[in-house]
């Protein structure tokens, strides 16, 4: 595999959203920033969004709208690497905010959803009818750990709705590409469930021995942790994998798990760009590194790119 580093000095990158142009916009956790890695290698800050953004993505109208946790990681340097740490005593808790573009402004779209005030909100991914499915990952004291769910959102700042819980950490959320599932990854556990969508914001379900009724696509094994996903164009679902740095890649029904290993133990993203959709960005977290490689199957098209 031929890899290319695009950008580096990156604080903490995340969510990477790919452009027809060959520019990538991502987010930056420990900057605070959402910033664009031009087709040329240059960075330049899109806008200064405080707190901790998590996650981008491209909404209906043109804006990128972000998950921020807030500001719920301090910084550690271990052996060269840059690794989240303890809850800061300035964290009050998460939002979604909205970004114009053109202009860099930013306007916070929800501090609430329907279980009450956001905690860390992580991933988002926006289906095909103005909404959009994000996770709120919590937070992880001392002696204590959130249980926090999936929620529903819709662009226009009028419903915000936890609809899924209780999760463990929910991190990284993706759609397949009919839109007829909802997949998200636990952290800690080292698992990817599944839910049957019936509608926009709608989740079919019913009684489960696992109390948020999801599915499970697969388990990982030994000391592997899960951040955000992005799913391709076959539907498999496509997972920044932590410790065991690398993406790992599951078929739809599970049965195939294949790990892409890169060189960072703090893979937290890929999105897909490129002419055909084979081009893989990653964000090597870790190391602050944005880089690129073929994937061995289309991307997917996200709604709104």
């Amino acid at each position: 595999m031929e890899l290319k580093e695009l950008a580096s000095g990156l604080k903490f990158p995340e969510g990477p959203v790919a452009f027809a142009d060959g520019d990538v916009i991502l987010v930056e956790i420990a900057r605070g920033t959402l910033t664009k890695v031009g087709a040329d290698g240059r960075l330049d800050v899109v806008a200064n969004l405080g707190g901790g953004p998590n996650g981008a993505a491209l909404g209906p109208d043109g804006a990128m709208y972000i998950t921020n946790n807030g500001g719920c990681f301090s910084w550690d340097d271990v052996g060269g690497l840059t690794i989240p740490g303890a809850v800061p005593p300035s964290w009050k808790g998460g939002s979604i905010q909205r970004v114009d573009l053109a202009t860099g402004a930013v306007s916070t779209l929800y501090t609430e959803s329907s279980s009450g005030p956001l905690r860390a909100p992580n991933d988002l991914v926006f289906d095909g009818h103005g909404g959009f499915w994000f996770t709120d990952h919590g937070v992880r004291l001392d002696r204590s750990s959130d249980r926090t769910g999936i929620h529903y959102a819709l662009a226009d700042g009028s419903r915000c709705e936890e609809l899924i819980f209780p999760l463990d950490a929910p991190n990284g959320i993706g759609l397949s590409p009919d839109g007829s599932r909802l997949y998200a990854a636990e952290t800690h556990t080292g698992r990817v469930f599944w839910w049957p969508l019936s509608g926009p914001g709608e989740v079919e379900g019913g009684a489960s021995l696992v109390g948020h009724g999801g599915n499970l696509l697969a388990g990982l094994p030994g000391l592997q942790l899960l951040d955000s996903m992005a799913v391709d164009g076959e539907g498999w679902v496509c997972v920044g994998t932590l410790v065991n740095g690398g993406i790992t890649a599951i078929s739809p029904d599970g049965a195939t798990v294949e790990h892409t290993p890169l060189p960072d133990p703090l893979v937290t993203n890929i999105c897909f760009g490129g002419d055909d959709l084979r081009t893989a960005y990653a964000t090597l977290s870790g190391t602050g590194a944005l880089v690129s490689f073929e994937w061995p199957r289309p991307g997917l098209r996200l709604q709104h790119s």
